[in-house]
């Protein structure tokens, strides 16, 4: 499933120029350094984050025009996102990313880590030059989220007791927290009332709740295409995510798999078996179409124009990718 060209058109050429942008600003001096970026921008993305930072620009500004600032926005959060993609793919021991070599797979661990840590530091660097101090606040507490997330996900690796609630909280600090913080920034640099602010912030945590969990049922029966990345790793890595977490409710033969942390040689092919035949991922998508709800719920609370339809349809068109 392909994002329509329709809903791009208003905006097809400032993306374009965010891509161009996007590796002028990560001209690292060091050409291992920017060798490393230009890996990373090269593979691409659909750059939906991009995309949605936009249409609220255009839904929010008094002449439905994108201002400059959102336009840096948009390739500050572009650049955020890709850094934490690099240091979730040292941590996950990913090797592809995009249909690309991730980048510790190409060059090292510590080239890969140190790549992403500048590619933050240049997004802070840009950042700070918006001269919008709510905006600065806003978008430098999601990289503390994405650590808190980490962090998060890594001690509770193979512990069948993890709940959904605190699973919620781990997505949330991942994924959601940079939507809904990008979404509200963009409105911020509108000028937006407060409300409309709060709002849109909604629309984005629940559209990147949403995103996660549709993630997390992908890694289950998706594929490396559909995933931009091997399927099956957060669960072999012991990520044990929405669909999981429903399916251990009735196949206790899960807690066993789990325990021994997948160790023995089809273990791993097993547990995906017993996944797919319980109520694990249908329960799993319902929970998704929740936050869907959620988000278009929020959204329908912003003013009703053209560009709200276009938001709406990229809501539908991210939880829709199982299809």
């Amino acid at each position: 499933m392909t994002i329509s060209l329709d809903v791009l058109s208003n905006i097809q050429n400032d993306l374009v120029t965010l891509n161009t942008n996007l590796k002028k600003m990560v001209g690292a001096k060091n050409p291992i350094l920017y060798a490393a970026a230009e890996h990373l921008f090269k593979a691409g993305g659909k750059r939906i984050r991009p995309a949605i930072i936009l249409l609220v620009a255009l839904s929010t500004t008094k002449q439905s025009i994108i201002l400059p600032e959102h336009k840096r926005l948009a390739e500050i959060i572009e650049i955020i996102h890709t850094a934490s993609l690099v240091h979730d793919d040292v941590v996950d021991e990913c090797h592809t990313r995009r249909g690309v070599t991730t980048v510790h797979e190409k060059f090292n661990n510590k080239i890969a880590v140190l790549a992403g840590d500048f590619l933050f530091a240049q997004s802070s660097w840009y950042l700070a030059n918006l001269n919008n101090l709510e905006v600065v606040k806003i978008i430098s507490k999601v990289i503390t989220d994405f650590a808190e997330g980490e962090v998060r996900q890594g001690m509770s690796r193979f512990d069948e007791s993890v709940s959904l609630e605190s699973y919620i909280e781990k997505s949330f600090y991942k994924t959601a927290s940079l939507i809904a913080a990008s979404c509200k920034a963009a409105a911020i640099l509108s000028s937006s009332d407060v409300s409309t602010q709060k709002y849109f912030y909604l629309y984005g945590k629940h559209l990147g709740l949403a995103f996660q969990i549709i993630d997390d049922i992908l890694d289950i029966i998706g594929s490396k295409t559909s995933l931009g990345k091997p399927g099956g790793l957060d669960l072999k890595n012991g990520n044990l995510t929405a669909p999981v977490i429903f399916a251990l409710e009735d196949k206790p033969e899960l807690y066993k798999l789990i325990s021994r942390e997948f160790q023995q040689s089809n273990d791993i092919n097993k547990a995906i078996k017993i996944i797919k035949s319980s109520n694990g991922i249908q329960k799993a998508y319902d929970l998704a179409q929740e936050h869907t709800q959620a988000s278009l719920q929020a959204l329908r609370k912003t003013k009703n124009n053209e560009v709200q339809e276009k938001l709406t349809y990229m809501t539908e068109y991210l939880v829709n990718r199982l299809h």
